[in-house]
């Protein structure tokens, strides 16, 4: 799991820990918090995998687009059998 989502998860179990601890009462501060927190997380890993994913595609679309040049050696050990 990434780095900062793990840190952002913890807060967010420890607000809603501290909720319990405080009676309860501390729920309608600490359920939206954790939310709030845990979404961040989420689009910030979701954004990083968008970035990776797109990066890929281009390398792909220039190894397709890149022309090999083999020696006479190489056409030769690619057309013996």
């Amino acid at each position: 799991m990434w780095g900062t989502t793990i840190v952002v998860s913890a807060f967010a179990l420890g607000l809603v820990m501290m909720s319990f601890a405080f009676a309860g009462g501390a729920v309608v501060v600490a359920l939206p918090l954790a939310f709030l927190g845990v979404g961040i997380a989420a689009m910030a890993d979701f954004n990083r995998r968008r970035k990776q994913a797109a990066s890929m595609h281009d390398h792909r679309e220039q190894a397709r687009t890149d022309k090999v040049d083999f020696t006479e050696r190489d056409q030769q050990t690619l057309a013996s059998k």
